[in-house]
C-alpha cells in the first residue's frame, strides 16, 4: 500500500503567502459587506453596485416596514393608560433577528411549555384608506403553530409579517412591498402577539381578509 509523501519544507507556504492569503480573504469579505450585505440589509449603498444588482431596494423595503411597524406600535402605547406602576423594561433586543435565531429558538422548545389552545379557525377583514395601516395579533404561546393565507381585495399592501412579546422581544418572519397577498405557518418561538402589519400606500381604499388556522388565543385587530 502506497503512503501519501510528507510535504518538503519548501512545499510548505511560506510566512509571507500566508499574509497574503489571509489579506485577500480580508478584501473579499469586507467588499461583499460593503457591496451586497449593506444594501440588501439596511439599504445603504456606498458604491452604487447594491442599486445596480437589485439589492438596495430589497433594503430600503425592510427599513421603511421596520420604521412603520414601530412608529405604529409606539403610537398604540402611547394611546393606552397604565393601570400600575411597571418596573423598567428591558434593554430591547435587535430587531432584525437573523434565521438561524429563530430555528434556533424553534429547536430548543421543550415539552415543559403551557399547554397551548386547541386550534381553531377565524377569519378577519379590515378596510385601510390611502396611506392607513393597521396590525392584526394572534395571541399564541411558545411552540404553537398557525398556518394563514390573506389576501387583498382593490391594490395591494406593505406588509411585516412578525412577533412581539412584552420586553421588547420581537422577530421578523417575513415582509413585502407591493403585496397582492400571502400565505406560510408560522412557529411562535416566545409566548406573545404573533400576526401582520399593513400599510395602504395606493390611492383608493383596499380590503385585507385573513384566515388563520392553529393554535392561537385570540386574533383581532389593533386598536
Amino acid at each position: 500500500m502506497y503512503n501519501t509523501d510528507m510535504p518538503t519544507r519548501a512545499q510548505l507556504p511560506s510566512s509571507a503567502q500566508l499574509v497574503r492569503s489571509t489579506l485577500i480573504a480580508a478584501g473579499v469579505a469586507a467588499a461583499l459587506l460593503v457591496t451586497v450585505v449593506l444594501p440588501s440589509e439596511y439599504g445603504i449603498d456606498p458604491t452604487g453596485a447594491g442599486r445596480a444588482l437589485g439589492l438596495t431596494e430589497m433594503g430600503e423595503i425592510k427599513t421603511q416596514l421596520a420604521e412603520e411597524a414601530e412608529a405604529d406600535r409606539v403610537k398604540d402605547q402611547a394611546g393606552q393608560t397604565p393601570a400600575a406602576p411597571v418596573a423598567p423594561a428591558t434593554p430591547a433586543p435587535e430587531q432584525r433577528s437573523s434565521l438561524l435565531g429563530s430555528i434556533f429558538a424553534q429547536l430548543v422548545i421543550g415539552s415543559a411549555q403551557a399547554q397551548t389552545p386547541a386550534a381553531k379557525t377565524q377569519e378577519i377583514s379590515v378596510t385601510l384608506q390611502p396611506g392607513e395601516g393597521t396590525e392584526v395579533k394572534a395571541d399564541m404561546k411558545q411552540g404553537a403553530k398557525l398556518t394563514y393565507s390573506w389576501k387583498v381585495e382593490g391594490g395591494t399592501v406593505n406588509h411585516d409579517t412578525h412577533g412581539a412579546a412584552p420586553g421588547g422581544k420581537e422577530v421578523s418572519y417575513s415582509k413585502g412591498r407591493g403585496v397582492p397577498g400571502d400565505e406560510g405557518e408560522l412557529t411562535a418561538g416566545f409566548d406573545g402577539g404573533h400576526g401582520w402589519f399593513w400599510r395602504n400606500r395606493g390611492s383608493a381604499p383596499v380590503t385585507v381578509k385573513l384566515t388563520a388556522t392553529g393554535e392561537f388565543g385570540s386574533l383581532k385587530q389593533a386598536k
